[in-house]
């Protein structure tokens, strides 16, 4: 009877929780939809929107923008993306991340004291690849030209009213910005003064990057006097920022700064387009970037829950919490071992084992429904595609050990400057500052969701391009018992978090959801997935519902030791209106409890409604992140 009244109260709770009006309203359109992490960005999108453009082209215009305004990051990072394509009714992925440069090997970085690569400075850099992720969807998928996709940007770089979370994080930095001269000449405005960034609302200039874009945009329009086609004139702009004078100049800036990167790795490298992972969850297909991102873990994370019945366990119960969990710890585990660059892979990835049934079977039989298993490793997915583990020896070394000290918070590093700060106000800079995201979508059926990052502050910037260096290079292993496949070598691709979302039903667009935020991507993104296809919510109320973080992982970002990335076994963040019956109920389970205020993460989405042909945005109530609708 007790556990009856339980269940019944659980739901109870559930029924009224989604009944309540969110903190954001939920955005409405009929011919289109573009939400980014700034409301100035989400504007440059509707200003494609307005001027005839699709999804795709105001898309690269939102990228362009946030790149332009440090939302983190900048034009010298990188771009993943999802593209749904209505004319095939497929869905695309795109790989724009930078690789490894000359001289960036294990033995290199070990030989200067390193456990991992950098964090910060011109040798956390792998090659830029923005710049040519949005050329190359520009070019494939778009219908503009770059002049008119980068014209709002270019305003922008000519001189926005910098908002205050932007100036406070240059401020936080400004220690390590003065290492880097062109940083400093770009970010400290009142140099001497007792607070040298820019003051929120000062009109914020950047002159050397409008010079960059200005050039990109010379080179397109002399190919088009020459009568090239718009693909052809975009790809003129390509290659004046990977292998003219813009290129010249970043190496050039690059090296000076103690930089590894060479014109041959700007000329070399390009952009990978590639046919998404996918799995069918209860009806919906879901579609996640390869191994090279973290994003096929959630698509086992699903594949493991499916075996489960979430929704009569009730939506933030201590059981379903604890399934979550450990749903993603065995997922994560997978993902430490087994991912990386598949294009050096020593061995074939076992990507069909660790994404199918059969597997995801096996490892939902490991979750523990009374406690949590803190010492969850890598399985064996090799003989659920007919193979056997050349790993097994490498496997039986590498154990799982659990920190105790519990100092570890849940704050990537590349978003800690602020080291004065409370833990809490910590997290909650993170969710404001990290990584952003694009979500677009148009009325003709094109559909983007794209995760970018990359050279967020502090950055160093690359000579007088006024583009900041991306800080990737540290999501390489220096050790193959952490991850034979994510070795650093030149050339590679580090195994990155950023994990854009897409998912169909019947064919058709039903949800496209991104989120920053490091490890947490993931876990942020399956929870508004299952609010949304298991509990019933509404697009926005799912973006703002509290979710749980896990430590249970190794980090991909931050720290250059060992210990510095350890996974810490049972540690999870919670709600602060986590009901303390639940909160009494984890601990019994063994987790170790830590709070915030908003959990969800800063998620973006776009929800297709079939049954009244309009479309739904949502948007977390973390930070700036928000959008437009027509």
């Amino acid at each position: 009877m007790k556990k009856s009244l339980l269940f019944f109260s659980a739901v109870l709770l559930t029924a009224v929780s989604f009944s309540q009006p969110t903190q954001k309203p939920p955005l409405h359109g009929k011919k289109w939809m573009a939400i980014t992490g700034k409301p100035l960005a989400a504007t440059a999108g509707s200003m494609i929107f307005q001027q005839g453009g699709n999804a795709v082209d105001a898309a690269c215009a939102m990228l362009a923008a946030t790149c332009t305004m440090w939302d983190v990051l900048s034009w010298g990072g990188e771009t993943q993306a999802l593209i749904y394509n209505p004319k095939t009714g497929k869905v695309i992925g795109i790989n724009a991340l930078g690789v490894a440069p000359t001289g960036a090997t294990a033995e290199f970085f070990k030989g200067k004291g390193y456990n991992f690569p950098p964090e910060y400075g011109p040798l956390a850099a792998v090659t830029p690849g923005t710049v040519g992720g949005i050329c190359h969807m520009l070019a494939r998928y778009g219908t503009m030209s770059l002049k008119q996709v980068l014209a709002p940007a270019m305003q922008l770089a000519a001189g926005y009213p910098i908002e205050a979370q932007t100036a406070n994080s240059i401020e936080r930095g400004k220690d390590r910005i003065k290492q880097w001269p062109y940083s400093k000449k770009v970010f400290l405005t009142h140099p001497g003064e007792k607070r040298e960034a820019p003051e929120a609302g000062e009109i914020f200039v950047q002159k050397d990057l409008l010079n960059t874009l200005t050039k990109l945009v010379e080179a397109e329009q002399a190919a088009i006097k020459l009568k090239k086609s718009r693909g052809q004139a975009i790809q003129a702009a390509y290659d004046r920022f990977y292998k003219g004078d813009i290129a010249a100049e970043f190496v050039r800036g690059s090296a000076e700064q103690g930089g590894l990167i060479t014109r041959a790795d700007l000329a070399n490298w390009r952009v990978k387009e590639e046919e998404p992972m996918k799995i069918n969850y209860k009806g919906v297909d879901v579609y996640k970037l390869s191994q090279w991102t973290q994003g096929p873990a959630l698509l086992q994370s699903l594949n493991i829950l499916e075996n489960f019945d979430l929704k009569s366990m009730g939506y933030n119960s201590p059981q379903y919490i604890n399934t979550v969990y450990q749903s993603m710890s065995l997922a994560f585990a997978d993902r430490d071992f087994y991912y990386g660059d598949p294009a050096f892979a020593p061995t074939k990835q076992p990507m069909n084992g660790l994404l199918s049934k059969e597997y995801a079977k096996q490892r939902a039989k490991e979750i523990d429904p009374e406690k949590n298993v803190a010492n969850m490793g890598p399985g064996d997915p090799y003989p659920f595609e007919g193979g056997v583990n050349p790993y097994t020896e490498l496997l039986k070394k590498r154990k799982m050990e659990d920190d105790t000290t519990g100092k570890r918070n849940f704050v990537p590093a590349h978003d800690s400057t602020a080291t004065a700060m409370l833990e809490k106000e910590l997290y909650m800079d993170r969710l404001w500052r990290g990584t952003t995201s694009v979500e677009a979508a148009d009325a003709e059926g094109w559909v983007v969701s794209i995760t970018p990052s990359g050279g967020w502050l502090p950055a160093c910037i690359a000579g007088n391009t006024g583009v900041g260096m991306s800080q990737r290079m540290q999501s390489f292993v220096l050790d193959a018992s952490l991850n034979p496949f994510n070795v650093v070598e030149p050339g590679k691709r580090p195994r990155v978090t950023l994990t854009p979302s897409m998912a169909l039903k019947e064919g058709k667009p039903y949800l496209s959801f991104a989120v920053q935020g490091g490890d947490t991507q993931d876990q942020n993104l399956i929870q508004f997935f299952l609010n949304m296809h298991e509990f019933g919510m509404t697009v926005q109320q799912a973006c703002e519902a509290a979710n749980i973080n896990t430590n249970q992982l190794w980090l991909s970002l931050g720290g250059t030791k060992i210990s510095d990335r350890k996974p810490k076994p049972g540690n999870i963040l919670l709600s602060n209106k986590t009901p303390e019956s639940t909160r009494e109920a984890l601990k019994k389970m063994g987790y170790k409890l830590s709070f915030g205020d908003r959990t969800s993460g800063p998620i973006n989405a776009i929800f297709f409604d079939r049954k009244h042909g309009s479309i739904w945005g949502g948007s977390s109530n973390n930070g700036e992140d928000y959008g437009i609708g027509w």
